[in-house]
């Protein structure tokens, strides 16, 4: 029976979804959610606050601030209340409103965007805006996921060799791409100790990580419109790009066969599904699920907000 004192020290980093009966091909889907946080994101938050406190940035009374779409936000809010700091989040209006009051109800303040910047568009905004919390109070600590080498070495660390364990011949790994933490760690882990598996990098359309058109997108997660300093294209060997109305689809037709997982899961998943059918089914095969569905249900699982977002959508 676990016992735990602190919401950080429960994650459940076994647990596979053979999705070979829903979807008709092989493809094992290793799930991140379980957890107090809900997402993937937990293991990065973990990992970039230890650093910091082990480096000394981070001392009894100091405020974290963050940038974050919602996961990571919600993550960083859970820890900050188990480990005495204050929790500053800075998001945009894309973070739909159930994740802000989760973090209100964890004890963060959250400052939400509005204005894009024009040319990094809301995420710049939002990066903006923490340094000038920064630039004003001494006491913030920033921990910028984006350029944080703790935030790929979590999945250096933890989620690369728990993959490997359960699958030492895999052909493989699809991961989705946001600030790239996930895929940069597991890229590196497998190329360093399982060189023969080959990375799939899963974007969004509309997403500009890497060197794509930039267009508005609805659903928070996974894309980009800024170039992450830990991003190293070299490590990957392919990248598809979803359609957000391909996510809705993966997302639906997932929750018909009783699994309830996130909007960046099923970016995941549906681009998981074209590569194996233009590839004849790659051998053994994993994607990572960031997270669960309940956030959703406002958006990707509401009918209205999909018609209304991107029409009739099959």
């Amino acid at each position: 029976m676990p016992i735990i004192a602190r919401a950080e020290d429960f994650n459940t980093d076994d647990l596979y979804v053979d999705l070979a009966p829903a979807l008709g091909f092989p493809l094992h889907l290793k799930c991140e959610g379980f957890n107090f946080a809900g997402s993937i994101k937990m293991k990065a938050a973990q990992e970039m606050v230890t650093a910091a406190e082990r480096r000394g940035l981070l001392r009894p009374g100091a405020t974290i601030v963050e940038s974050s779409s919602g996961n990571l936000g919600v993550a960083l809010s859970m820890i900050a209340a188990g480990r005495g700091y204050r929790f500053v989040c800075v998001t945009d209006a894309q973070c739909n409103e159930t994740v802000r009051r989760q973090m209100a109800a964890l004890g963060a303040e959250v400052h939400v965007v509005t204005e894009p910047h024009p040319e990094s568009g809301l995420v710049g905004a939002r990066i903006e805006h923490v340094r000038r919390l920064c630039a004003r109070d001494t006491g913030y600590v920033w921990l910028n996921q984006y350029d944080s080498q703790d935030n790929w070495l979590a999945h250096f660390q933890a989620t690369g060799p728990e993959i490997a364990k359960q699958f030492p011949d895999l052909d493989v790994l699809f991961i989705g791409t946001g600030t790239t933490g996930t895929l940069m760690g597991c890229a590196r882990y497998f190329k360093d100790f399982r060189p023969a598996t080959r990375i799939v990098a899963i974007d969004a359309v509309g997403s500009s990580l890497f060197g794509g058109p930039s267009r508005p997108r609805r659903i928070p997660g996974l894309g980009n419109r800024i170039r992450p300093a830990i991003l190293d294209e070299s490590l990957v060997d392919e990248v598809v790009l979803v359609a957000e109305t391909d996510t809705v689809r993966m997302c639906r037709r997932l929750a018909a066969a009783g699994f309830l997982f996130g909007g960046s899961t099923g970016t995941v998943v549906s681009g998981a599904a074209g590569w194996l059918d233009r590839n004849g089914g790659g051998g053994a095969a994993v994607a990572v699920s960031p997270d669960m569905g309940m956030h959703y249900l406002n958006t990707v699982y509401h009918p209205e907000w999909v018609e209304w977002a991107y029409g009739e959508v099959g």
